[in-house]
């Protein structure tokens, strides 16, 4: 039996061994990014049944350690100046490829950057996984590597400008009709003296070029109407047909209707030129409820660009509804309130940033931000079942299930939080509590065998 004692503390000295193991481990990796510290139980060995007066009974034969498991309480932020620097808050795994191996790992570490061929990789080289967007936010396909190829935006061709003006309510006519007082082979092509106010905007062609897009107002001959002229440099109007005429760099005109009581729009009408007979046709409102006129910048074959003018007002279906600020008249001197035109021409990468739902956007020098990737978050039935490989890498296995892939902040998933990294979760005043645990539970183990060692002496010594 004094030999059995022996074995019993043995295995003590081995699953207290072991465990300092675990608690060193926990240790070392505290400043580790992401990295789960691990935690043990103990059990006792089968029994060993002995005879007694009463019977039969049992005698323990020692310890072991019954299971090691993986502490997934997340750990604090830590804020840095990489926008490419990522913690989730909640749930989840970041999804990582490995070029070389096809192989995919699941990660909290979220300690990434761009390598030189444009990848968003982590300190292993590993490829972050996402979904690449279109520039509405849309995703496009299944998950695939989150990868730069383009460091420029191409030009966006304008499709809507918007013009928010006043236009004086004391102003008296200028010319009996105004769209007879343009003259696209002129110049200028129009008199100052033949409208009450003008103004211009800055709009884009599909190749990225700008162009002054002019609006000419002129009071109206019937009492609360303006009309008005979409015009351009009749250098640059490359419609077909419509070179050296008079009406090159006319693209539209219209009228606008207001209150006499309250200077507030009534309604507008907008017709466009289809060509140099004349012939204007009377557009009607788009889904969205603008009028829009077509132009070309470009000639040749390019398709027309169609573009649609906001003055404030849109149609809704049965009726002419102001937007918030719109074009007055009002007993005030003419005035450009607001003026903007969309499209952009090209421009050249400048800053990443990624938001809460993991949404990779890129701010270009003209201005644009494009949405470019979504990072996909990964999760498991049973995350204990995950295998660690270390690098803060885990694998799925048999017994955690297949990974379930979404977005950021769905299905249970956590959001992200960028600029930051997770930091180990390891209490390390706890862990140096545990040590000393350990610590003397394998002294008394030792204890034990040294007791054990000075029996067997005695017995050994009786024979002498």
């Amino acid at each position: 039996m004094l030999t059995s004692s022996l074995y019993s503390a043995i295995s003590g000295l081995t699953s207290t061994g072991d465990s300092m193991q675990i608690i060193g481990d926990n240790i070392a990796n505290t400043n580790t990014t992401g990295f789960k510290s691990s935690s043990y139980s103990f059990q006792d060995l089968l029994s060993q049944s002995i005879a007694t007066q009463s019977g039969t009974a049992q005698i323990g034969r020692g310890t072991a350690l019954n299971d090691i498991t993986t502490n997934w309480n997340q750990g604090s932020f830590k804020t840095t100046e990489n926008t490419t620097d990522l913690a989730i808050s909640g749930d989840g795994f970041f999804i990582v490829r490995d070029n070389s191996s096809e192989s995919v790992y699941y990660t909290r570490a979220g300690e990434f950057s761009f390598d030189d061929d444009g990848n968003l990789v982590n300190s292993e080289k590993y490829v972050v996984q996402g979904w690449e967007l279109t520039e509405d936010g849309e995703a496009i396909g299944a998950v695939t590597d989150i990868t730069l190829d383009s460091f420029t935006s191409p030009p966006q061709e304008t499709d809507k400008v918007t013009l928010i003006a006043n236009l004086n309510s004391d102003a008296t006519s200028q010319s009996a009709v105004l769209l007879n007082s343009w003259d696209g082979t002129a110049s200028p092509p129009i008199a100052t003296t033949s409208y009450e106010y003008q103004t211009a905007v800055s709009v884009y062609d599909s190749l990225g070029n700008t162009h002054d897009l002019t609006v000419y107002y002129d009071k109206g001959n019937t009492a609360g109407t303006w009309e008005y002229i979409v015009t351009c440099n009749p250098d640059e109007d490359l419609r077909a047909g419509f070179d050296t005429t008079i009406y090159q760099g006319l693209f539209a005109s219209g009228e606008i209707s207001f209150s006499d009581d309250s200077g507030e729009i009534l309604g507008m009408t907008l017709n466009t030129l289809d060509d140099t007979t004349p012939t204007w046709t009377s557009t009607s409102p788009s889904t969205e409820g603008y009028l829009e006129f077509n132009c070309d910048f470009i000639g040749g074959t390019a398709t027309d660009q169609t573009m649609a003018l906001n003055i404030g007002t849109r149609w809704d279906g049965s009726a002419w509804i102001n937007d918030g600020e719109s074009t007055t008249q009002y007993a005030a001197e003419s005035s450009t309130t607001y003026r903007t035109a969309d499209g952009y021409g090209k421009g050249d990468l400048q800053t990443i940033n990624v938001d809460t739902s993991g949404v990779i956007t890129g701010t270009y020098s003209n201005g644009a931000v494009i949405s470019l990737y979504q990072v996909a978050l990964g999760d498991f039935t049973n995350v204990d079942g995950l295998t660690k490989l270390g690098g803060g890498l885990f694998q799925e296995s048999n017994s955690s299930g297949v990974a379930t892939t979404n977005f950021p902040g769905i299905s249970g998933l956590g959001n992200i939080s960028p600029n930051s990294l997770e930091q180990s979760n390891v209490d390390i005043a706890t862990e140096f509590v545990k040590m000393i645990e350990i610590q003397r539970s394998y002294q008394a183990n030792s204890k034990m065998i040294t007791t054990v060692d000075d029996m067997l002496s005695n017995t050994i010594s009786m024979k002498r």
